[in-house]
């Protein structure tokens, strides 16, 4: 087997498996409909917070050596909004409609299981770091786009936010926990990566197609702004080779299902965002393997 037969299988074996189980997901709920309402929120308030705090409070992981990946995170999220803001104006959209699935991606559901599958399980920490950043950033900035007198204390109530916290004040102190504890964490975390795909999947369903122009807009602007800023950033700090490699991908994955959950919270066109959101996941299929060709 030549070097780019084995490229290419490599890359079909990387995002095959992701998209297998949204398809799953998808054909599960098309052929029974189901409320995934409750699941999710066990997901977010239970099993995503598990895998967070165990990935943290494991011996290998120094948050401190991660800021350069976590200043440069922030910086693709924040960016994108700003590189795509006379996107808005020429386009006559709303920046509340538009902006926000731009700037915060699918990093919990595809982002953690595509690191995994493209880098091995070294790379789990590296997933998560940017995940949090994405998903702390999405919990405060993100809110406060959509409505600037939300509470911060809901925020810093909210599971996610407190095993981060959590997680940050046992990895400064360099404790470690007792196996007793660190394998039902571990087992109860594992399922997070999984159930985030197979709801992917089911979240799809609910999705028309009549803002289609917009979706197809999103879908393509959303990994170029990201690979934009990027790009600047490095030119402006530049950053470790393995560093760049993540960051790559990190900075071309397709808006987070949650930007949907929040523009139907607070009304804001949240067919729209529905369907920024279905489109730029399916424009995945070509932006990601594209760009994993690219980094293997």
């Amino acid at each position: 087997m030549d070097v780019s037969s084995a490229l290419y299988i490599k890359i079909f074996e990387t995002v095959f498996p992701l998209f297998a189980i949204v398809l799953i997901g998808f054909f599960y709920a098309r052929a029974r409909p189901t409320d995934m309402t409750i699941t999710n929120r066990v997901n977010m308030s239970v099993f995503t917070p598990a895998l967070v705090f165990s990935v943290m409070a494991s011996k290998n992981f120094q948050i401190a050596d991660y800021h350069t990946l976590i200043m440069a995170g922030a910086v693709i999220i924040v960016g994108s909004g700003i590189v795509l803001l006379p996107v808005c104006r020429l386009f006559g959209l709303s920046v509340k409609t538009f902006l926000p699935p731009m700037m915060f991606n699918n990093s919990g559901n595809l982002g953690i299981p595509l690191f995994v599958l493209a880098f091995g399980e070294s790379a789990l920490p590296i997933a998560v770091i940017l995940f949090l950043t994405e998903n702390i950033l999405h919990f405060t900035l993100g809110i406060y786009l959509m409505n600037p007198k939300a509470n911060p204390i809901n925020i810093i109530k909210m599971p996610m936010v407190l095993a981060t916290i959590l997680g940050v004040f046992w990895s400064l102190n360099g404790w470690t926990l007792p196996v007793a504890l660190s394998v039902p964490l571990e087992m109860i975390g594992q399922i997070a990566i999984p159930l985030m795909l197979f709801a992917l999947g089911v979240r799809m369903t609910l999705v028309d197609l009549k803002n289609w122009r917009i979706g197809v807009l999103g879908g393509v602007l959303c990994p170029v702004s990201g690979l934009i800023v990027l790009f600047i950033w490095n030119m402006l700090v530049p950053l470790s080779s393995d560093d760049f490699m993540y960051l790559l991908i990190f900075a071309c994955l397709p808006p987070a299902v949650l930007n949907y959950m929040v523009a139907e919270l607070y009304q804001q066109e949240p067919q729209k965002v529905a369907s920024i959101v279905l489109i730029g996941n399916v424009f995945s299929l070509f932006f990601i393997p594209l760009m994993l060709f690219f980094v293997l």
